[in-house]
């Protein structure tokens, strides 16, 4: 994937990031190699975006926006569609709005004012989907800021949103779980949001961040969370809320002492919000089944799930390593 070495040639230049380069490029390829029937659709889709002039990146909150673009809307959404569903945005280029499933300008506005400023730091965004928080990072003024994704789709969503900027040189977005990241101990904001609630295990996932952080960096954790006591977690039988794979949600209190155990410090609960129907949302852009989480609710109490667990809760901590 052409695109994809040109700017991860550049973007890993960095002194820091070099000493990883050769693993990261080698590892990335090969997962742009798997067979799936989807990616000539895809790229397609990207070449024909390249092909256009490119726009000014910024920020019309809640959107990521790129101004300036030669070419029409019209021949935007066409190609931008051919990589559906779009979970997380929004973005507006030109005149378009994509309206992604999650408005992930609220989640953003809860962390904000409540971290370490990202101005000049490398920043590391695990389970980084279609880079959108990764592209916030960076505009927040981060000297370089990396996202993970193994999904491929996303990588392409990334891609297409790229291939559109005149200048976007501090965001990437590599197609590698964490686990398959070299131990890259130069990170001094590490993000993990809306990732721990998949791990089988969820002490080894909070190890593996710590392995990445430099000296005195800070974490920043999102994920769902119940109500509870310390060492009170719910351990869902099959799906929660339609998800596959949820396997475990802690009370804040069980979150904070996993935390500790790792060795994270001066832990912080920054927020706890329930997500609602305004923030995760059904939309054009998430395809031919729009179902979204008012379709996961109990529809005559959704403060429980189709399955009868309690409905999303999310809470966001901080601390340091």
């Amino acid at each position: 994937m052409k695109l994809f070495e040109d700017k991860f040639e550049s973007f890993f230049s960095d002194t820091e990031l070099q000493k990883f380069k050769e693993e990261c490029l080698r590892k990335s390829l090969m997962a742009f190699n798997i067979k799936n029937g989807n990616v000539p659709k895809w790229t397609d889709a990207l070449n024909k975006l390249n092909s256009t002039k490119k726009g000014e990146l910024g920020l019309n909150d809640p959107y990521i926006s790129i101004k300036n673009i030669d070419s029409s809307s019209e021949n935007i959404e066409t190609n931008l569609k051919q990589l559906l569903p779009w979970r997380k945005g929004p973005f507006i280029l030109n005149n378009l709005k994509l309206e992604s499933e999650w408005i992930g300008d609220l989640k953003w506005q809860r962390i904000k004012n409540k971290i370490k400023p990202l101005k000049n730091k490398r920043v590391l965004d695990v389970g980084a989907g279609n880079g959108y928080f990764t592209i916030r990072m960076a505009l927040e003024g981060a000297s370089k800021a990396l996202g993970v994704e193994p999904f491929l789709l996303f990588n392409y969503q990334f891609a297409a949103i790229d291939t559109l900027t005149k200048s976007n040189s501090n965001s990437m977005l590599i197609p590698l779980r964490l686990e398959e990241l070299p131990n890259m101990p130069i990170f001094e904001s590490v993000f993990s949001m809306g990732v721990l609630y998949h791990q089988r295990d969820h002490l080894e996932h909070l190890s593996k961040l710590k392995k990445m952080m430099a000296p005195n960096s800070e974490l920043i954790l999102e994920t769902l969370i119940v109500d509870g006591q310390k060492n009170y977690a719910l351990i869902p039988e099959g799906r929660y809320a339609n998800m596959r794979n949820v396997h475990c949600l802690p009370s804040t209190e069980t979150l904070k002492s996993w935390l500790s155990d790792v060795g994270f410090r001066s832990i912080k609960l920054i927020d706890v919000s329930v997500t609602t129907p305004q923030e995760q949302r059904k939309t054009p852009w998430i395809g031919d089944n729009p179902a979204s989480l008012e379709d996961f609710l109990d529809p005559s109490n959704p403060s429980l799930t189709i399955e009868g667990y309690p409905a999303p809760k999310r809470a966001i901590l901080t601390c340091s390593n």
